[in-house]
């Protein structure tokens, strides 16, 4: 099925069909909405915008705990831009040999494609990644210049690492570190990343700002909705953006 990019602002690329499925209805998210992550939306927007004027960008990793705002960042960034062309394509971090295809198809529209993968991360029997490593870097071919990857993850290094692979790593007598190819390999994924931006867990207070951006027009007593919310995050162990909304659609 052919996209009109034109009217379709992003789609899901779906295995069992080979084929993209246009999305009708957007998550309606936007910046605003994204409270305690002011540097990371710094970063990514910068990088966002210089894409989409065709100057140099880079792909993008958001990793680090999770409920802290990656996903919903990216989704954020296709409302703020879709009128200026940005279109995203969501694709399964099983399905990430297909990339390839997926750029034949749209290197030559004329949008700028983020390519969003959600949750990446890879055990050491996955080999998935090389597909991955091929379109981040490109092959004999050049990489797509109307094409970003911006991914997220819970882990820094994307493809598990063990101590094993730790094994043949040694210092030489300049301190120089020399890694085992089992480490390189897997360190060379995520540097391939020129921006990689992390997320951390928010302390109380940080928790309690983003509840109060839920309940901006709030009546009752914030001492008791900020004691009801930190029982909440309890239960849940996190005090992350994540259970701050929970907390409000359970609530509100």
């Amino acid at each position: 099925m052919k996209i009109d990019w034109e009217n379709c602002f992003a789609a899901i690329y779906r295995a069992k069909t080979s084929s993209l499925k246009p999305v009708k209805y957007l998550d309606s998210i936007t910046l605003d909405d994204l409270v305690g992550i002011s540097k990371q939306k710094e970063q990514v927007i910068r990088n966002t915008k210089r894409f989409l004027d065709g100057n140099l960008s880079n792909n993008v990793l958001l990793w680090g705990a999770r409920g802290t705002g990656k996903s919903s960042l990216i989704k954020a960034l296709l409302n703020e831009y879709k009128n200026d062309g940005l279109r995203v394509i969501e694709i399964d971090r099983d399905d990430l040999d297909e990339l390839i295809d997926i750029s034949d198809v749209i290197r030559e529209e004329p949008f700028k494609f983020i390519i969003f993968c959600d949750d990446l991360s890879f055990e050491e029997t996955e080999k998935g990644y090389k597909g991955l490593k091929r379109v981040l870097e490109g092959s004999i071919e050049a990489p797509a210049t109307n094409i970003k990857i911006y991914a997220t993850s819970n882990r820094r290094h994307i493809v598990a690492e063990y101590q094993r692979d730790n094994e043949g790593t040694s210092v030489a007598n300049n301190g120089e570190i020399h890694y085992s190819d089992s480490v390189e390999e897997k360190i060379s994924l995520s540097d391939r990343f020129g921006l990689s931006i992390g997320f951390y867990s928010k302390t109380q207070q940080e928790y309690l700002e983003v509840v109060n951006s839920y309940f901006k027009n709030y009546k009752g007593n914030k001492e008791e909705l900020h004691k009801k919310a930190l029982q909440f995050a309890q239960s849940r162990a996190s005090k992350s953006p994540r259970t701050a909304k929970q907390f409000y659609n359970s609530f509100a």
